[in-house]
């Protein structure tokens, strides 16, 4: 699969996220609990305009059942961006799969994997590209245009 940028439209999308992200933890720090920031970021995402969901439920289709609450995304911006929220002294890799599988299932092109348990946020901050969206059927996500 060939590595592609998502569209300008997102990234601009993805500059709001991360301005949001550098001013909650600029005023809170690290150390609370991951609820607390995915409240403060959907409130400064909001205020910079952008639609924020949170606990998003995401349906899996396992042959003829559907699993309602299969998943929950943290935050879910303008119906295109996940955002996953940890507050952990270290990201592992079960935390990548985390996100990237939520992206393959609801056909996002960019996510964002944010660990507020840092001391410098930029060092918490990851950004998620799929290069095109899944085709994989397994559930009923956001559909592609």
């Amino acid at each position: 699969m060939r590595y592609e940028e998502p569209p300008k439209y997102l990234d601009e999308m993805g500059k709001v996220i991360v301005n949001a992200a550098y001013k909650v933890h600029e005023r809170w720090g690290p150390g609370l609990l991951e609820h607390f920031y995915q409240i403060a970021l959907m409130r400064e995402i909001s205020k910079a305009g952008l639609e924020v969901k949170s606990e998003v439920y995401l349906p899996i289709i396992l042959d003829d059942l559907v699993i309602e609450n299969a998943y929950r995304l943290d935050l879910l911006v303008e119906n295109e961006i996940i955002i996953e929220i940890k507050t952990v002294e270290k990201l592992s890799v079960v935390h990548y799969k985390q996100i990237r599988t939520y992206m393959k299932l609801f056909n996002s092109r960019l996510g964002y994997l944010i660990n507020f348990n840092t001391e410098l946020i930029r060092k918490g901050i990851n950004r998620e590209i799929l290069s095109k969206p899944s085709e994989q059927t397994t559930s009923p996500g956001r559909q592609e245009p």
